[in-house]
């Protein structure tokens, strides 16, 4: 069987490579849209839309896999910073606080029948921040680490200075709860 994730995340790709899968990646060139203002089902719709788009474009028996993760805080979803102020801006939201991030997961079979199995699901991992100066956000988004994330900081990266505690599945915050996926995956003898 194909396996193929619709990313190009290195960080996605390191995840299921610690799962000890043999796969391909592909990325998704489809203009993601979001009809829910609820976080949970914004990212099992983005990360459903990721999987369908390269699911399409397969043959035989294949699993894909879409992943998308989102920062909520106070209320507002945070994605991935468009420039250094909206870095700045998010960053100085979340710090000396908690929020929360959801992973969104697709997960796109067809059998050798050409059956298709689908399951679409949600994790969420509470972040706790400590307090940062303005120089220290600075500081971080001359990194330019905070550019290709969501929230604009990398739990597993430079950033990680900055958590105080999770409540949670740390993979979800990295952008793919592994454990989860596993336990699905087997459900499916895969």
């Amino acid at each position: 069987m194909k396996i193929i994730l619709a990313s190009a995340s290195p960080r996605r790709k390191e995840l299921l490579e610690q799962m000890g899968l043999s796969f391909s990646c592909m990325l998704s060139q489809k203009e993601e849209q979001i009809s829910s203002d609820a976080p949970n089902q914004a990212v099992m719709e983005l990360a459903f839309q990721k999987a369908w788009d390269i699911f399409q474009q397969t043959e035989g028996e294949v699993l894909v896999i879409g992943a998308d993760t989102l920062v909520v805080c106070q209320g507002q979803i945070l994605g991935k910073p468009k420039s250094e102020k909206e870095a700045f801006q998010m960053l100085s939201l979340l710090q000396g606080g908690s929020h929360l991030v959801y992973t969104g997961v697709a997960l796109l079979y067809r059998n050798i029948k050409k059956e298709l199995v689908k399951k679409i699901f949600e994790e969420h991992t509470t972040v706790r921040m400590y307090p940062m100066t303005e120089a220290e956000i600075d500081a971080y988004i001359a990194t330019k680490e905070p550019m290709d994330k969501a929230g604009a900081y990398a739990i597993q990266g430079k950033g990680a200075v900055y958590i105080q505690g999770i409540d949670g599945e740390y993979n979800t915050v990295v952008g793919l709860p592994i454990a989860r996926v596993y336990q699905e995956l087997l459900l499916w003898d895969l």
